[in-house]
């Protein structure tokens, strides 16, 4: 998603710009030739990695095969740290500029890898406010751009029309049930998000987003073999709208919590593991939260139910305090408010707030070999 944003808005800039490397369906419909299919990349947990890593790593050389045949200019890598850090040591070997945008979360755990940074990469364009000293203090050219999400619209289709569409009971709430974008994390998460489903009963129902990296066919096999009882679980193609339109959400940890939170709809943050992964991971975390906009907070804004804690038992209570109207609600809206605001991009010198993907665009073409000559 941010890949595509950000070649529409260098595209919109320079049309003579050609682009290749690794994305999914949003990236090819904006233009990019996906070399590598960011489908096979999506592994999260220690152990999961270990199993895929034979065909990581052939996917990896065959993208550094193709850079040495097309020869880029320039090269942005965004996010996946594991992957892209070594791509930007190649990039670097060739004497490519490269740029990190979404930069690696290492002041969450494994802080020592910022030198990768410093060492590979030319630009660093992060997301979070917090971000920008934590690298520049350790000698990484590092800029806050915005959050990409910071300046979504709301969805335009009316409540009613969404529930003609999607044949959904309008006058009953709606909780948005979003299990993660891989299908470890969604085998983990969503068997206790269904249970918490069947739990609360018939009052509500339950939208449950399909991600772009997961099969219909796949998320339907897992809603079958759980008990849900006659509880109705309609799966939709967009999360937004359905966020928008929902009374509350459960929602694993991740870039969906941003989402929730830019679509003002209060949610339970909740995430499991594998035993392993936990128990290797737990320890080097350097960070007091592991939901987003609880870091981007300062403070507990969402509850997280993580590991043990995350119970169908703990999810219902937890969702009973922000269901209906009263403090803790309206606590919740105005923490997600703040946390809203915090992510936009800093003005410009005219007091313009730029989208982050155009930010971004501006900085990366000025470092693009030739282009200032234009």
């Amino acid at each position: 998603m941010y890949g595509a944003q950000l070649i529409a808005a260098l595209e919109h800039r320079d049309e003579s710009l050609a682009f290749f490397g690794v994305g999914g369906d949003r990236m090819r419909a904006a233009g990019c030739d996906t070399v590598v299919d960011a489908k096979d990349l999506a592994v999260i947990g220690i152990t999961e990695i270990l199993s895929r890593l034979p065909k990581i790593l052939g996917l990896y050389r065959h993208l550094i095969a193709e850079a040495d045949r097309r020869k880029p200019d320039l090269a942005i890598v965004i996010d996946s740290p594991a992957f892209n850090w070594r791509v930007a040591r190649q990039m670097k070997q060739r004497g490519i500029p490269t740029v990190y945008y979404v930069a690696p979360q290492f002041w969450a755990w494994r802080q020592g890898r910022v030198r990768l940074l410093r060492d590979y990469i030319d630009k660093a364009l992060v997301i979070f406010p917090f971000e920008e000293q934590f690298y520049r203090e350790r000698g990484v050219d590092a800029t806050f751009v915005g959050h990409p999400l910071a300046e979504l619209p709301h969805p335009p289709i009316e409540r009613g029309d969404y529930a003609a569409q999607f044949h959904l009971d309008r006058p009953k709430h709606w909780i948005t049930l979003m299990p993660g974008s891989r299908v470890k994390e969604v085998r983990m998460n969503l068997p206790t998000i269904l249970e918490s489903a069947a739990q609360l009963g018939l009052a509500y129902e339950f939208l449950l987003p399909v991600a772009p990296t997961l099969d219909r066919r796949f998320l339907l096999s897992l809603i079958s073999r759980e008990k849900t009882g006659p509880n109705k679980i309609t799966l939709v193609p967009d999360a937004l709208p359905a966020l928008w339109h929902s009374r509350a959400g459960i929602v694993a940890s991740g870039t969906a919590t941003v989402e929730a939170a830019m679509m003002n709809t209060p949610f339970v943050m909740v995430y499991r593991v594998s035993p392993l992964t936990y128990l290797m991971g737990k320890p080097r975390i350097k960070v007091p939260h592991f939901a987003m906009v609880n870091l981007i907070a300062g403070e507990e804004v969402v509850p997280e139910l993580v590991q043990h804690d995350f119970t169908a038992t703990k999810v219902i209570a937890r969702l009973h305090e922000i269901l209906p109207d009263g403090p803790n609600r309206d606590r919740m809206l105005e923490g997600l408010a703040r946390v809203k605001a915090r992510l936009r991009a800093p003005q410009d010198s005219s007091g313009t707030v730029q989208h982050p993907a155009d930010r971004a665009a501006e900085i990366i073409l000025g470092m693009l070999p030739g282009f200032a000559q234009k």
